[in-house]
């Protein structure tokens, strides 16, 4: 059965077809989902996501969970898990990044951070969602030095190479692994939370979700891969977070210090797999505007090493045999400056 087909079969009653009733193909993201909007009113969307490449159970699990808490997900209308079809509530077009300059930006995080407070405090006990343990960690950190610098710069790896990447990404999962755990997103950024018609916001792509360290989506919102914000304005909103979640029983009472290597290294695991998920995405699947968004995302990653004496011989490596090869390519740019022509605010 098509998906047209089995739109129609499974429209509910309330929701009045436009005659004859056809699906609008819309941009798709980062997996294998492609996404229809359905001329009915109100309108819904309609979601080819293959189940051999797409955990739709997980989604629908999710969703659930999010929206029992009161986070706005899409409703589920109908789901066919053996052929990949699922029905949802229509969201609209209005992604948060493209609303996002300096008039906007204090409202909208706001609200996303506020929205992500409530993620936190979702007691997943009894559900099975998966744990964002060691092996997870390491698994997509992993992805840097075999998508990005061997596959993508074509850097030849040798042996003391490859421990001392062994050895920082040990650092990082630790780091990781010492925070409170929470419902992680594990995409949480501009690009996934929408701007609802009553102003609320609304969250998608969670599918992936986990139980993890509550800095993750934190610095995946602030530290956003596809718009920089002024580093000042990124640790004040990160501080008034952590108080916010601490007075929630999220957080545990530890010094600004300490929460801020948290945040940091949390940050650094994330952007080290973006940049190997970046150039798989290209070099698997075709995707070559991930390819534009690289230079930021190699800008946070030298940024935070700067930070962190004890990182200093990967950032040195980095340095020397990384960045070298990366300037040659067509997608560079001075990853000092990356992210500065999109927005140079507050």
């Amino acid at each position: 059965m098509s998906l047209p087909e089995w739109v129609e079969s499974y429209l509910p009653d309330q929701y009045r077809p436009i005659t004859p009733l056809s699906l609008q193909s819309l941009s798709g993201d980062a997996g294998f989902r492609n996404y229809y909007r359905v001329s009915c009113q109100p309108s819904l969307l309609a979601v080819s996501a293959p189940p051999e490449h797409e955990n739709n159970e997980a989604f629908v699990n999710i969703a659930l969970l999010l929206k029992a808490q009161g986070v706005h997900a899409p409703q589920i209308i109908a789901v066919d898990f053996e052929r990949g079809y699922l029905l949802l509530e229509d969201f609209g077009d209005q992604l948060l990044l493209p609303l996002l300059n300096e008039k906007t930006v204090d409202v909208l995080y706001t609200k996303a951070e506020s929205t992500l407070l409530a993620i936190q405090q979702i007691d997943v006990a009894g559900h099975s969602i998966p744990i964002y343990d060691h092996s997870r960690l390491l698994s997509e950190m992993n992805l840097f030095p075999e998508w990005f610098v061997t596959q993508l710069l074509g850097v030849e790896l040798s042996d003391s190479e490859q421990q001392l990447i062994a050895s920082t990404f040990e650092v990082l999962v630790e780091s990781a692994l010492s925070q409170p755990a929470v419902l992680v997103h594990r995409d949480y950024h501009s690009r996934n939370l929408m701007l609802l018609s009553n102003s609320d916001i609304g969250v998608i792509d969670f599918q992936d979700a986990v139980t993890g360290p509550f800095t993750y989506d934190l610095v995946s919102l602030l530290r956003d891969c596809y718009i920089r914000w002024p580093a000042g304005e990124v640790s004040r909103r990160a501080l008034n977070y952590y108080l916010r979640a601490l007075a929630a029983g999220i957080a545990t009472p530890v010094s600004d210090k300490q929460f801020f290597r948290w945040f940091d290294l949390m940050g650094l695991q994330r952007h080290i797999k973006v940049l190997g998920i970046f150039a798989r995405l290209f070099l698997r699947d075709g995707k070559a505007g991930y390819l534009n968004d690289l230079p930021l995302v190699i800008r946070y990653t030298l940024e935070q090493l700067d930070s962190y004496s004890e990182l200093k011989d990967f950032r040195a490596w980095f340095e020397q045999r990384v960045l070298p090869v990366a300037e040659s390519q067509s997608w560079y740019q001075p990853w000092q400056q990356a992210g500065d022509s999109q927005r140079e605010l507050l």
